[in-house]
């Protein structure tokens, strides 16, 4: 059987209702009389195969990028509800130059043609959206696909759309309820769920589920139409993890005789990491999504829409195992396994010097994330050449994310009323590249031993975030009576957008030792289970999971402290300190929390083209883009002065100095600094970004693009909260009551510091080329298109690290050495500490000296460089074959993305490391649909590639290549009923990185495979 193959001029009207614009204001189709000269065919001669499902979406996808006026790729569902995948992020991901970052195994931030997740602008339903990550890259997996109608990527801009993506645009539409066919349309989807490492997992969750339902309907002679959308997803979050940590100290571990290969400052050092960690996490995740949209046309000529949009996404996850901290430069190291300058074996001694310990960790993680999105919108056909439309539109994002922590270290014996830290500690390793390494702890049997093993330290590290963006526009459009030029199309833009980030901290004892006047608590049977470990980390000791209530209640038995924004009582500008200037320093709670404002007003004109040369007809557009840009941040500005005193010559510091705007500053618990000023730093530019795109129709189905245009793409947003932080290590010191001895936990207070945020911050600049050709085949459905895309990026922001880092040289405050308070052991851990006096009774103090260490910062690199590639994509429904054979298909599509851009990190240059590329992504799907009956497998590869991954810091990896698998079955019951099978990740594929070469070893972390079940009703 054949299909009916619509008219190229009567498909581009088919396809013009779906495809996307920029501006909201489409023109009434109106029937095309038949020319009366030709014989009309008949209709008996005409016949016609519905297709359904996958197949659908795919035909509407081609329609829509056939009469795009942009280089697009497109997205369509067969019906709201109708897309398969979790969220948005693994719908888009089967898009040709797309791949996704997967977190806890789920596809969240996507790349486009090699530039990360801050590279692409996102929209809904043509609005800016901001996003709970705390800067601008959009999290896809807050968007349920079964909310989503259509989405497009836009490669190339016209000067119609909203300015930020480098990479490009990301646009997702919702339902708009009079466009729908038939009266009314209800569909309902319900699957549960199976993760089948769960139970590798103790108290992780194996089940799931998937809820969805929708119902669009249209009154009032179909002038008023209603959609309204509800999708849930729960699903449990499992991974079993081996993380390698950043390799951050030097040190002479081989005594070769003139060794040079090491850094400048260390020629004959080796690189050493800081250790790994070894996890079992676990946890829960809620999606709750809300769509609703009202459309009314009253008259021919007018259209008003509102819609809504809400996700709320709830995670409770765990992480239980143990950190091994390899103790830096002073570590004792022997037998060293090198693989070049860098130690990936060995074993490790505890020294005097060191601070080689295994942390057995029980982290507990809360996260609260809201997207709110609403909007109104107006289109008025005010002549039969103009039109107008008015859209105003808000977006809101929150995220609360509470990091929680309980450490534990081991003790020699800790059942005696005064226990001590055991610091014979022996930790012998090999790492094997790409899979998990050797391991050998001399404590390994302790770590299940209550007798031994006692909890050291808790913290817990909010994080709130909240951004929200006000905007308004206005699109006008006049028609044209012109051979060269259709319509002119200009507007103006005005959006307000504000950020703010607050932090608090509580912690409570040691980490790398017991604190004795914060005493480590005894662990009792009833807040432990023993885990053991299992498949591929079957080798690895089991260690205590500890019941976290359980626990606090024993250490706080009169109320669990909570998290506060402070200075800390060790800071040096306190001027009330209650322990006299002794204690933490956790000024970055402060400064890091602020916020951030950024106003952009823009305007627009372009012409759209509609021409032929000779006999070849040209479409396109031709425009320009203006962008002022304004952008602010509140700060606290160092504010005091050092002054030379006449009579002893000795450089003296004056406290917050009036004259240079010091304040008082009080802190969440009244105490009160007064070495800053408060103040609001702005930037103001304007930005010029023209744009061209034309279309060749070469043949009725075959066609040329060419693109060219100036983007821009801002910088995150929270990196325009000024700060600028340091921090002094905590040492304690604790006395044997009967040597006298005192033992320090460290023989140093390393400083350390950041400054990566500034309003002044200016955006990515790119000039960018696309070109490409498309061939869509006459005797089936399908296409293959071909491109070349080339970007020369002018400037991008780069993070920079530097260790050892001169902080008093480069003008911070910090001190030359602390003073600890020394406290007497005491005898049992029940007893309060003691502070430890001299002979006179005057408390004893010890001085510790300080030592420079790693300043993070970031600079606008204007060395910039290309990214350009190649994509191929390839799609066709095998409807000529005999029998069952006619519903089969495929759909894949292959990139190829290279730059000479490189990056800078720690001191060493990575070649071509630029975050989110990776040189080879492909996808390919088979698919076959036959009486009710449809199945598709889908397969997605994506090269080596640099992104970060997150530990005790976040660090900056080398993520391996991945081929993700995914299976779909369905069997269509009757005509409203259908069951659905579904498998995602089918291999089990892990995600593995690597620092700079695969021999040092960063993440090794299986997710488990997901099986989903379940029925789809429509109506």
């Amino acid at each position: 059987m054949r299909k009916f193959k619509p008219s190229f001029i009567t498909a581009a009207l088919v396809a013009s209702g779906m495809a996307f614009s920029s501006s909201p204001i489409y023109a009434q189709a109106t029937p095309v009389e038949a020319d009366e000269t030709k014989p009309v065919e008949s209709l008996e001669a005409v016949e016609r195969i519905e297709i359904t499902g996958f197949a659908t979406s795919l035909i509407q996808s081609l329609n829509q990028k056939r009469f795009s006026d942009t280089v697009s790729e497109q997205i369509s569902a067969d019906d709201l509800g109708g897309l398969p995948d979790v969220s948005m992020a693994d719908a888009l991901t089967r898009l040709p130059g797309i791949s996704a970052v997967r977190t806890g195994g789920q596809a969240a931030e996507i790349n486009i043609r090699g530039l990360s997740g801050d590279f692409v602008f996102s929209t809904l339903n043509g609005r800016e959206q901001v996003s709970t990550s705390g800067d601008r890259s959009i999290e896809f997996d807050q968007y349920p696909s079964e909310l989503i109608s259509s989405a497009a990527v836009y490669k190339s801009p016209k000067a119609s759309l909203i300015e930020g993506g480098v990479a490009g645009t990301v646009e997702l539409r919702t339902a708009n309820p009079l466009s729908l066919d038939a009266d009314s349309k209800l569909s309902v989807n319900a699957r549960g769920m199976f993760n089948d490492r769960a139970n590798e997992v103790a108290d992780a969750e194996e089940f799931g589920h998937r809820f969805s339902f929708s119902y669009q309907t249209k009154f009032l002679d179909e002038t008023l139409g209603l959609a309204i959308g509800y999708a849930r997803l729960f699903q449990p979050s499992v991974s079993t993890q081996f993380i390698g940590l950043a390799y951050n100290a030097q040190a002479d571990v081989d005594g070769l005789v003139n060794d040079t290969d090491g850094p400048a400052d260390c020629p004959e050092c080796e690189n050493i990491s800081e250790g790994f960690e070894m996890q079992h996490q676990g946890g829960e995740e809620t999606r709750d999504g809300y769509m609703v949209a009202i459309e009314w046309a009253p008259v021919d000529n007018f259209t008003l829409k509102t819609d809504m949009f809400l996700s709320q996404f709830e995670s409770e996850e765990f992480a239980r195992g143990y950190r091994v901290k390899l103790g830096g430069s002073q570590t004792s190291v022997t037998n060293p396994i090198l693989s070049g300058n860098d130690v990936i074996g060995g074993t490790f001694n505890r020294t005097s010097g060191s601070f080689t310990r295994i942390e057995l960790v029980n982290d507990d993680n809360q996260d609260s994330d809201e997207v709110l999105s609403l909007g109104i919108n107006a289109d008025w056909q005010a002549t039969d050449n103009l039109s107008l439309a008015f859209d105003v539109s808000y977006s809101k994002a929150t995220s609360d994310f509470r990091n929680g922590l309980l450490w534990s270290l081991v003790a020699e014996d800790a059942t005696v009323a005064n226990p001590q830290f055991d610091e014979n500690v022996s930790i012998s390793y090999l790492l094997n590249g790409l899979d998990l390494p050797d391991l050998a702890f001399n404590q390994a049997e302790a770590f299940s031993d209550l007798d031994r093993v006692m909890v050291s330290k808790y913290g817990i590290y909010p994080f709130v975030n909240e951004d929200e963006s006000t905007a308004y526009r206005f699109d006008f459009k006049y028609e044209l009576d012109s051979n060269f030029v259709s319509s002119v199309e200009f507007g103006v833009r005005h959006s307000d957008r504000d950020y703010s980030n607050d932090r608090s901290v509580f912690e409570y004892g040691n980490d790398s030792a017991f604190s004795i006047s914060e005493p480590p608590l005894r662990l009792t049977s009833d807040m432990v289970e023993i885990n053991d470990w299992s498949s591929e980390f079957g080798y690895f000791p089991s260690y205590p999971s500890i019941d976290l209530d359980s626990a606090l209640n024993a250490w706080f038995p009169s109320g669990i402290p909570q998290p506060v924004q402070t200075w800390g009582t060790g800071h040096p500008g306190v001027i009330n300190s209650p322990a006299a200037g002794e204690g933490p320093n956790t000024a970055w709670s402060v400064q890091e929390s602020g916020d951030v404002s950024e106003t952009v007003t823009a305007a627009y004109i372009m012409a759209n083209l509609d021409m032929e040369i000779g006999d070849l007809p040209i479409t396109g557009n031709i425009g320009i883009r203006r962008v002022e840009t304004e952008q602010s941040s509140t700060v606290l500005q160092l504010a005091t002065q050092n002054i030379l005193d006449p009579d002893t010559g000795e450089v003296l510091e004056v406290r917050g100095d009036p004259t240079l705007g010091a304040q008082y500053i009080v802190d969440d618990v009244g105490l009160i600094n007064d070495y800053f000023k408060p103040d609001i730093l702005t930037d103001k530019y304007t930005d010029y970004l023209p744009s061209l795109n034309l279309n060749f129709k070469l043949t009725d189905n075959q066609q040329l693009r060419f693109a060219a245009a100036k983007v821009m793409g801002r910088a995150p947003i929270n990196r325009f909260a000024a700060n600028s932080t340091t921090s002094v290590q905590t040492v304690t010191a604790s006395q044997n009551p009967d040597t006298g001895a005192v033992t320090l936990s460290s023989p140093t207070a390393r400083i350390s510091g950041q400054s990566k945020n500034s309003p002044y911050l200016r955006p990515f600049y790119a000039n960018q080329y696309d070109l490409s050709y498309e061939y869509y085949f006459t005797e089936t459905d399908g296409a293959f298109v071909a491109a070349l895309f080339y970007k020369d990026i002018q400037s991008f922001i780069e993070d920079i690290a530097l260790d050892p880092y001169d902080f008093s040289g480069n003008g911070f405050v910090v001190p030359d050495d602390v003073n600890v308070a020394v406290f007497v052991e005491p005898d049992s851990p029940g007893d309060t500490p003691q502070a430890a006096v001299d002979v006179n009774g005057v408390p004893l103090f010890v001085t510790v000296p300080t030592e420079n260490g790693r300043y993070e910062t970031a600079v606008n690199n204007a060395s910039g460089g290309y990214i350009r590639g190649l994509e191929l994509t390839y799609t066709q429904i095998y409807d000529f074959l005999p029998g069952a054979w006619s519903g089969l298909g495929v759909s894949g599509s292959y990139s190829f993305t290279e730059s000479e851009i490189t990056r800078t990190l720690s001191g060493s240059v990575f070649s071509t490391d630029l975050p989110g590329l990776s040189e080879n992504v492909a996808q390919f799907t088979v698919f076959w649909d036959y009486r009710g009956f449809e199945t598709r497998l889908s397969t997605r590869y994506r090269d080596a590639f640099v992104s970060q991954q997150v530990a005790v810091n976040e660090q900056v990896v080398n993520f391996d290549s991945e081929i993700v698998m995914d299976y779909q079955a369905s069997y269509k019951i009757n005509e409203n009923l259908s069951a659905v099978f579904q498998i995602n990740n089918l291999t089990d594929e892990p995600t593995r990185s690597y620092f700079g070469k695969e021999d040092l070893t960063g993440t090794i972390q299986f997710f488990g495979t997901q099986y989903f079940l379940g029925v789809t009703y429509s109506l």
